[in-house]
């Protein structure tokens, strides 16, 4: 493909100027820009003065919005996701210390001591997999250079095994059987919290969020499910405390992928983009 031609008045082949300046270019008489509200990519057009009839100062301009001048809109969205500002906040990263340190502990006392509220819950099968759920977010990042670091993603991925694995360790397993349904609703709501804000450290797009949550904690359960029933069936690690039955696995299938569905609304309105009314223009 051939460039365009530039003649000494400035106008490129196929576009003459106007009578005003000869062979100088028309110059416009109003500057349109269109901003996207996802991709945040603008569109410059012109619009010349030949082409508007009436008043040119009266041609409508596009904020970033998309909203002309003028015109009002019930709804828009800051295309900036908040995961980013979150993960710098100091509170942020002092929480994910110490959920990391807490897990570590745990582990180290369930293991090192051994104390009778643990016999035959597999603790030792469970730790190299808890606890790589402590280290392999610093690892990915490390590789891929993320900045700033996702303290709030480390936090919420380590934090479930750390709440199942404190269950275990204080007996609440075996004292209050309702322990478990709370923890499955408690632990996946931050499972689905840990996927929102990985995702949007990148994507600000909220509008298929939420399927996308309630999908990824939904194939979460049914592989912990699958996991938890191999350990118990073949006493895996020393697993023959687990005591499951059919309507216990079914039970945490409903309260689980309901609890990734609860927990994606809460990830986007905490992590997501803001949404924000915009009111009438003068």
């Amino acid at each position: 493909m051939t460039a365009p031609g530039v003649d000494r008045g400035g106008n490129v082949d196929g576009i003459a100027g106007d009578d005003r300046g000869g062979d100088r270019p028309r110059e416009p008489a109003v500057w349109s820009v269109e901003c996207g509200s996802v991709n945040r990519i603008c569109t410059v057009s012109a619009v010349y003065g030949d082409d508007v009839t009436g008043d040119p100062s009266h041609v409508p301009t596009v904020d970033q919005s998309g909203t002309a001048a003028g015109e009002s809109s019930d709804e828009t969205t800051d295309d900036r996701s908040r995961a980013l500002d979150v993960d710098g906040h100091r509170a942020t990263q002092a929480a994910n210390f110490i959920v990391k340190i807490a897990l570590v502990v745990s582990f180290a006392i369930a293991i090192g001591f051994a104390p009778d509220t643990v016999d035959g819950k597999a603790m030792g099968f469970r730790a190299p997999l808890f606890l790589a759920t402590a280290i392999v977010v610093p690892i990915l990042a490390r590789i891929r250079g993320w900045q700033p670091y996702p303290h709030t993603a480390d936090a919420l991925l380590a934090a479930p095994f750390l709440l199942d694995t404190l269950g275990n360790l204080l007996g609440l397993y075996d004292d209050y059987p309702r322990t478990d349904d709370v923890l499955h609703m408690i632990n996946w709501v931050l499972l689905v919290g840990a996927f929102h804000a990985f995702r949007f450290r990148n994507v600000s797009d909220r509008r298929d969020a939420v399927l996308l949550g309630y999908g990824f904690g939904a194939i979460m359960i049914v592989v912990w499910e699958v996991l938890e029933w191999a350990v118990s069936e073949d006493g895996f690690g020393g697993a023959g405390g687990l005591a499951l039955t059919y309507e216990d696995t079914i039970g945490d299938l409903f309260l689980s992928s309901t609890a990734g569905l609860i927990g994606s609304f809460v990830a986007i309105a905490w992590l997501g983009p803001r949404r924000r009314s915009s009111s009438s223009a003068d």
